[in-house]
């Protein structure tokens, strides 16, 4: 008798203190930067409110140094996922992936006692096979009438669903909501990995939006017109400014490959005058007319994602469940919307780099923080395991930030600096590879410009910004006589914090020989910089003489 009421206490502890865990939501968009939502207050805050996730905000708390540390899809994805930097799991680029087996967040939350779903953009090209459940879509997929990947008897990526007649936010959001309904037994709590494609380059919004917006004009950033002659460096100048058309893709004529003036008039006529030829219109003019429609359209798919995860926040109140989950809402990066003349992400400049991140828990989780606590993606993993009462294995690389939320206070021993580095050189948008550190304060980036095997190499340079007074990220200090001992000391935290993650260049040995040859930047190293700025100067008129649309020849190995 002793023992069956021992077992009996044992079972009813168990039982209890399984209920008593929290499901978790994590919600991720894809190139939703953090000036596109309101709640950070920013130039588009009264123009286009997203007060569903402004709620996190005010009943949560709200991340304004939250970081990417490879502003890009796949690489930034595998970093929630495996709790580790890009140079451990292995998704340098967008051909990365995690194979089953690897993809640690699913598995701990499964030996946890937690039903499991991926569900929407998963872009990690191996079946995200250790999730209970996942409807994922194929790569990038489509804005319109998506198809869906799901388990199924034949080899993976071949058994589909499609939705007709469906936009894709939508389609996502009505996914999820049927597998709450439908799959989810509640006899164990959820892990819901909940991913939009929207607001992804090139932006497609639902037709019902299509007036939303319509006719007004955005708000611009101030470094959209005034490229400040001390912003940037060689490395995104070139020598004498040599290399301002080339580096780095444009919403203006800037960049004569690739800009949204040249590209968005045939995609969105109808974001244009009638019978519009760029001819008949100044520099100025051209540039704004492009600025507006890029940012009506993106602006319009986050106006989508606000009003889907309305629905979603619902019905989870309407269950009974919305205060017993930790909802997560972020981007896998940022988003440049016109800042510097750049579109796209992949720069370490902060609209780029730095992730939304909002989290909602009112049992242990005040409302109405504001954290300026530096946390990086890998922190996302751990963090949520924590919540969970999981364990996390000794591969992850982040640290749970828990405690934080609930007591409000950064431990003393958490780390200053987030690491960045972008590794996919001159593909696509016309970014070199760079490397560095963001503190709450400083910046400091480091263009060693050259591909994996040390080759097509772009000039070297590097660029320091005082985050305080500077926050725009316009006047380039790194060469200032006064700011010699600031730049030592953060050349220091780099090289410590690149030994603290474990990139210590033995992945791409011919790569690390560029970066330690520039890296005193001495007289000598700024001379062979300006040759290397004139020879590629040469090469990239040649490539445009031929034609060629996409400057190395990535064709094969990354899905833009």
């Amino acid at each position: 008798m002793r023992i069956l009421l021992l077992l009996a206490t044992v079972l009813t502890s168990s039982t209890v203190t399984a209920a008593e865990r929290p499901n978790i939501l994590y919600i991720m968009s894809d190139d939703h930067a953090a000036h596109a939502i309101s709640a950070y207050r920013s130039r588009l805050a009264e123009i286009a409110p997203t007060p569903n996730i402004d709620r996190l905000a005010r009943e949560g708390a709200l991340f304004s140094n939250a970081f990417c540390t490879n502003s890009i899809c796949s690489p930034s994805r595998a970093c929630v996922l495996t709790g580790q930097y890009n140079h451990i799991n292995g998704a340098f680029d967008l051909a990365g992936e995690v194979e089953p087996g690897k993809q640690m967040l699913a598995i701990q939350m499964r030996q946890a006692g937690y039903q499991t779903a991926m569900i929407g953009k998963w872009h990690l090209k191996a079946e995200p096979a250790d999730f209970d459940y996942y409807c994922v879509l194929p790569g990038q997929g489509e804005y319109h009438n998506p198809t869906f990947c799901v388990r199924g008897d034949k080899p993976w990526g071949k058994n589909t669903i499609k939705f007709d007649g469906k936009h894709v936010t939508d389609a996502i959001t009505d996914l999820t909501l049927n597998w709450l309904k439908d799959e989810w037994d509640q006899d164990s709590p959820f892990f819901l990995m909940h991913h939009y494609k929207a607001p992804h380059d090139y932006f497609d919004n639902a037709p019902r939006y299509e007036s939303y917006l319509a006719g007004v004009d955005i708000p611009e950033p101030d470094t959209l017109w005034k490229r400040d002659a001390k912003f940037g460096s060689i490395a995104t100048r070139g020598a004498d400014d040599e290399l301002i058309p080339h580096i780095g893709t444009s919403i203006g004529s800037r960049n004569p490959r690739r800009s949204y003036l040249l590209d968005l008039p045939k995609m969105y006529p109808a974001e244009f005058p009638e019978n519009y030829d760029a001819a008949d219109y100044s520099d100025e003019e051209n540039t704004r007319l492009a600025y507006n429609a890029y940012l009506r359209k993106f602006l319009r798919c986050v106006k989508g994602i606000d009003d889907n995860l309305g629905r979603l926040f619902q019905h989870l109140e309407d269950t009974g469940q919305l205060d017993n989950t930790v909802i997560i809402y972020t981007g896998d990066q940022g988003f440049m919307l016109g800042e510097h003349d750049y579109q796209d992400k992949r720069w370490m400049y902060d609209e780029s780099q730095r992730m939304p991140f909002l989290v909602r828990y009112p049992k242990t989780v005040k409302a109405g923080q504001r954290v300026d606590t530096i946390v990086e993606n890998v922190d996302y993993g751990p963090t949520m395991l924590d919540f969970a009462g999981a364990e996390t294995p000794d591969s992850v690389q982040g640290r749970s930030f828990k405690s934080l939320l609930e007591s409000g206070r950064e431990p003393d021993d958490w780390k200053q600096e987030a690491y960045y580095r972008y590794w996919m050189h001159m593909a696509h948008h016309d970014n070199p590879a760079h490397v560095g550190i963001r503190t709450k304060t400083h910046k400091l980036i480091y263009y060693y410009g050259c591909n994996y095997d040390g080759g097509y190499q772009t000039p070297p340079g590097w660029e320091l910004y005082d985050l305080v007074n500077d926050p725009h990220e316009t006047r380039n200090l790194f060469h200032e006589p006064a700011q010699a001992e600031l730049v030592a000391d953060l050349k220091q935290r780099l090289a410590e914090t690149r030994k603290r993650v474990g990139d210590d260049g033995s992945h791409f040995p011919e790569c690390e020989a560029i970066v330690q040859e520039f890296w005193d930047y001495d007289e000598a190293g700024q001379a062979k910089a300006r040759e290397i700025s004139h020879q590629y100067l040469k090469r990239r008129l040649s490539e445009l003489k031929a034609g060629k649309n996409s400057i190395q020849t990535w064709k094969g190995r990354f899905e833009e």
